[in-house]
């Protein structure tokens, strides 16, 4: 008995109607990509495992996928590693590569590798496949695409600032009006931690905030007492939990919170001087907020940290997201080199637009034009007048076989062509064209001069 075909929990098949409108937000986000004077490469879907491991946290490292080594490789398996309970050794011994959790990490490789041919500041947009052993839900997937834009050799917040903009174009032109894109800095939680004397576990404290709008604030604090943070400290949270109004109001009151930590001063004055900036080039559909609680898991954020939420009422983790990594580089031996960027959700964006009906008409890609086959004479001649056709840029198709034309009719509603043009022996006589407008069943006859015509006008 045939086993019944099926895809891994996590990953997805996509119909030509969702590729089309994957495509149309593809196209837009390239299109401001581009218009923001980045520049587009790619890397390699695996790396070796020593360039992904460590940069993500000891969370990320679990979810990144490893390639079982084949062949004589996983014949030197460490299995005195085995043996002796050391599993991080034994599983290093049988697997030296594996898929890129992220687009970030790769492209800092790809820095340091290139650095004698990149002229910096160096702007650059990747648009690849990641992959993330996490558990699948809704908007989450353990294989889908990254869409990032980074700016590498520049210490300047104007990437900042660029980078809210470029968010907010980017959305604009998708017409998701109302989305927030929340900011941070991590120099700002590094005061806090200092603050409530809790600067030795940074990382326990910033994975267990990051969870803040997930889990909710008392699961937070739960989590921090177990990862060792003590009572006393999390006490000293609360004001934090409290924060409100407007971005000036909560910088204000952050610098009251945070007066005595130098740091997280630093990290106040850059926000403050993002959100100016703002405030003089204001955004279309976009509203910048400011999240004191917005920590991002992922280890190598040193500044300035984004989110992107959706407009209200559309239930969906983030769409956006991404920060400032000024020593990410320095681990592939490339010193001083700070970097910003910023990743669009892609599937997560294309769920958001389907909720709220945002895709026009001319997102589904698709041929116009069916010419009818009634047999050899016939799709011979028609043929010409498909190929002059696509020379105009009308996406037009001959059906492929003599069948009858009910059949033929019922494929053209099935796959939405605007039209049918039919060559009978009648029009092969006369050299005329009949053609049938799908949706009023309008029906003409033409010469190919004027059908060719009445085609631009109606279908371009």
């Amino acid at each position: 008995m045939s086993q019944k075909p099926r895809i891994p929990k996590g990953t997805r098949d996509f119909s030509p109607a969702e590729m089309s409108k994957r495509q149309y937000i593809l196209d837009c986000m390239a299109k401001n990509f581009q218009k923001f004077g980045f520049q587009p490469i790619e890397t390699p879907s695996f790396e070796l495992s020593e360039i992904l491991l460590g940069k993500y946290g000891d969370e990320g490292d679990r979810l990144i996928f490893r390639i079982l080594n084949s062949g004589d490789k996983l014949k030197q398996a460490d299995t005195q590693a085995l043996s002796e309970d050391k599993l991080a050794a034994f599983a290093g011994s049988l697997s030296e590569k594996a898929l890129r959790y992220d687009l970030t990490v790769p492209f800092a490789r790809y820095v340091a590798q290139h650095q004698n041919d990149i002229q910096f500041p160096f702007k650059r947009y990747q648009i690849q496949p990641v992959w993330r052993a996490d558990r699948p839900q809704k908007g989450r997937f353990q294989e889908f695409f990254q869409c990032d834009a980074d700016i590498v050799g520049s210490k300047g917040l104007w990437s900042e600032v660029e980078f809210v903009l470029l968010y907010d174009a980017v959305f604009t032109d998708l017409g998701l009006e109302g989305t927030t894109i929340k900011i941070n800095n991590r120099k700002v939680l590094s005061g806090i931690a200092q603050m409530i004397g809790a600067s030795d576990r940074l990382i326990d404290f910033t994975v267990a905030l990051d969870k803040l709008d997930k889990i909710g604030e008392e699961a937070v604090k739960a989590e921090m007492l177990q990862k060792g943070i003590a009572p006393g400290a999390i006490e000293k949270l609360e004001p934090l939990f409290r924060l409100s109004g407007d971005f000036d109001s909560q910088l204000k009151a952050l610098s009251v919170i945070l007066k005595d930590s130098y740091i997280g001063l630093e990290g106040i004055e850059e926000l403050n001087f993002i959100a100016k900036a703002i405030a003089a080039q204001p955004l279309q559909s976009a509203q910048l907020q400011l999240d004191v609680t917005l920590a991002r898991g992922l280890n190598y954020y040193t500044g300035a940290i984004f989110e992107v939420e959706a407009p209200k009422g559309v239930e969906m983790g983030s769409i956006g997201g991404g920060g400032r990594y000024d020593d990410l580089t320095t681990i592939f031996g490339l010193n001083n080199v700070s970097g910003v960027g910023i990743s669009f959700g892609l599937d997560r964006i294309y769920l958001v637009m389907e909720e709220l009906d945002k895709f026009p008409p001319s997102a589904y890609v698709g041929s116009k034009v069916l010419f009818l086959n009634f047999g050899e004479a016939e799709a011979r001649h028609a043929l010409k007048v498909v190929m002059e056709l696509r020379l105009l840029g009308i996406a037009s198709e001959l059906y492929p076989d003599d069948a009858k034309p009910k059949k033929q009719m019922q494929f053209a509603n099935a796959k939405g062509f605007q039209a049918v043009v039919l060559i009978g022996e009648n029009e092969l006589e006369n050299d005329t064209y009949t053609l049938k407008m799908m949706a009023s069943g309008d029906q003409k006859t033409f010469t190919k001069e004027a059908l060719l015509m009445h085609l631009q006008q109606d279908l371009i």
